[in-house]
C-alpha cells in the first residue's frame, strides 16, 4: 500500500503521516525532507537561489521515485499535486488523502511560520488569508481528486483509518 497525503502547506501532512505510518506499521516518507537531505539545502533557500520552477522539476522526480516504495505513507509538498500531471501519478500509484482545511484555519497556523515558507515569506499577515483563499481556489481542482477527504480539525486518525481499510 502507498498512501499519499496531499493538502495545502500547514495542513498537517507531515505530522499525520508520521502518526499514520506508526499505527499502520509502514514506512514514512516526507518529500520535503527527502529533497533537503538529498540536495543539502533547505527548500526555502533553494527557492531563493534557483526559483520555484526548478524546485517543481526536482519535486516531480522525487515523486516518481515513490512508485518503487512499498508500504509507505508519503507526505507531499503543498504544491506537489498541482504540477506536471503529478495528481494523475498519485492517483495511479496509491491511495490519496486530502487534508482539507479552510483558508482561515490555514492562515492561523501559518502566520507564525510564514518567514520559513518561501511562497508566503513576504506577505503581510493581513494579506495571508486572502492569498491562501486564492491559492485554494486554484489548487482544490487537484486536491479534490483525492481518494478521501480528511478534516484534521474535526476528525481524528481513527476516522481516517476507517476510510483506509
Amino acid at each position: 500500500m502507498r498512501c499519499y497525503l496531499i493538502g495545502f502547506m500547514g495542513s498537517g501532512k507531515s505530522l499525520l503521516g508520521r502518526q499514520l505510518s506508526g499505527i499502520l506499521g509502514t514506512g514514512f516518507t516526507d518529500l520535503d525532507d527527502v529533497f533537503e537531505e538529498r540536495y543539502h539545502i533547505r527548500i526555502y533557500d533553494f527557492f531563493g537561489k534557483y526559483g520555484e520552477d526548478n524546485f517543481r522539476k526536482i519535486e516531480r522526480e522525487l515523486l516518481l521515485e515513490t512508485a518503487a516504495l512499498e508500504n509507505q505513507v508519503i507526505s507531499t509538498g503543498g504544491g506537489t499535486p498541482c504540477f506536471f500531471e503529478n495528481m494523475s501519478f498519485i492517483k495511479g500509484n496509491g491511495i490519496s488523502v486530502y487534508l482539507r482545511m479552510t483558508s482561515g484555519e490555514l492562515a492561523k497556523r501559518l502566520k507564525a511560520v510564514r518567514k520559513k515558507r518561501p511562497l508566503i515569506k513576504d506577505l503581510p499577515p493581513e494579506q495571508l488569508e486572502a492569498w491562501i483563499s486564492e491559492q485554494l481556489r486554484i489548487r482544490e481542482a487537484f486536491y479534490l481528486q483525492a481518494s478521501y477527504l480528511f478534516d484534521p480539525l474535526t476528525e481524528d486518525i481513527g476516522d481516517l483509518l476507517v476510510k483506509l481499510r
